[in-house]
This record gives structure tokens, sequence and C-alpha cells, in this order.
């Protein structure tokens, strides 16, 4: 009867094992496979930004659309149009190069189209003195021509309560500011990018992707596995032997 309630309980120990490292093994390879997915996603991004700008007075008519706009995330672009300066919107507490500050936003009417597209304009230091001043941006009446990025509307941050409208506010709802503006606004940005100019620094911070992260989390799962493998090998195996060998 021990014989066998011996055996029964290293089967029992075996088959734990087996299943702990199984799924601890499961875990590191999904890991990899979402840092590769990731890692793919990095080089599409990367070969969008070596293509040739796109000119977007084709966007908001009746061959564009969302699926279109979106596929083409990170594409660098170029733009001719006005902007609509009495709408512009500064997002607070954006940190550009360790500083915090505005990322200045200002629609933009795009020539030879209905579209409006949200453009970021670039960042402005906060004014340490009075927290609520508007900074002082020159806004071009006539025409203009402008290179930049596509980009995804402006990320949002913890918002309080009083600070979704004003010239200064914290996020930029599409929705409520479509609403509120009338304007037909696409639900992609433009990151204005070039040089710095009237104040406006355009050293745009790169997206996260995240990669070490999972590559982290996918050692830390497979050193779960090794330990498992040891600790079953040491004490179902080596140490009951040695204590054998020693008796």
């Amino acid at each position: 009867m021990r014989t066998r309630s011996s055996t029964t309980r290293r089967l029992a120990l075996l088959f734990a094992a087996l299943v702990a490292a199984t799924v601890t093994t499961s875990m590191g390879v999904w890991q990899l496979r979402r840092a590769a997915q990731k890692e793919a996603v990095i080089e599409a991004r990367q070969a969008m930004q070596h293509m040739a700008p796109l000119e977007l007075s084709h966007m908001g008519h009746a061959q564009d659309s969302v699926a279109n706009r979106q596929g083409m995330i990170y594409r660098k672009v170029s733009l001719r149009g006005h902007w609509i300066g009495d709408r512009t919107v500064y997002l607070d507490n954006r940190q550009m190069l360790g500083r915090p500050g505005f990322y200045v936003v200002s629609p933009f009417k795009l020539a030879d189209s209905p579209a409006v597209v949200l453009v970021q304009r670039g960042w402005v230091p906060l004014d340490a003195q009075m927290h609520n001043r508007v900074p002082q941006v020159p806004t071009p009446k006539e025409e203009v021509h402008l290179e930049g990025v596509l980009a995804p509307w402006p990320s949002r941050m913890f918002e309080l309560d009083g600070s979704g409208s004003g010239q200064i506010r914290q996020n930029l709802d599409l929705a409520a500011y479509r609403a509120e503006t009338g304007l037909p606004l696409l639900e992609i940005s433009v990151q204005q990018t070039g040089p710095d100019e009237a104040g406006l620094l355009r050293q745009w911070p790169q997206p996260a992707s995240g990669v070490e992260k999972h590559y982290g989390y996918a050692f830390q799962w497979f050193g779960l596995t090794a330990l498992i493998a040891f600790l079953y090998v040491w004490f179902q195996i080596v140490k009951p032997r040695r204590t054998q060998l020693a008796g």
C-alpha cells in the first residue's frame, strides 16, 4: 500500500510540474509573439515615414474613408490651406524635453477639400508666473503650406471637472469639439514637422512600443519554467538518489 501511495504521489507531482511548466512556457511564448507583433508595427511605421509626403487634398471627398485614413497613420503628409485661428486650443500639462507646457492645436481647412484637419502645431512653455495665461502664437491668415505626419487624435490626460472647455483645456474630445465648432473635422490629426518657429518646438516624443516589456515578461516566464524543472529534478530524482546512496 505504501509503495502504491508513493507511486501515486510521484505521478501527481510529475503531472503538476508538467502542467505548471506548460502554462509558464505558453505565457513566455505569448509574450514573444506580442513582442514580434509590436516590432512589425514599428517596422511598418518606419516604412511609412520613409515614403514621400502624401498630399491631403483628396481627404474628405467621396472616395475617402475612415479606414483609408487609419491605414496612413504615421505617413508623411503635405497640407495646403488656411488656419482657423480663432478655434486654437492649448492642451495643458504636456511636456517636451522634460519641461511643462502646452500643445498648440488648431483646425486647418484644407484647400480643394471640404475637410478640416486638426494640426498639432508644436509646444510652448508654461508661464511660471501665470499658469492660465494663454500663450501668444502667431497664426497667419493667408494660405499656408506645411509638412507633417498623420497621427492619432491627441492623447488623453487625467482631467479635472471643468477643464474640458475654453482655450486652455486638458483634453480635446473629437465629438465634443466637432459639436462645439461645427467644423467637419476628420478623426485623425497631423503633427506638424519642420524647424521650430514662432516659439513653437516640434521635437515630438516617439510613441513607446513596449517591446522591451514583453521580452522582460517572457524572460520571467521562461525562468519560472526552468525553476519548476530544476525543483522537480532536484527533489524527485537527485535528492532521493543521494539519500539512497548515503543510506
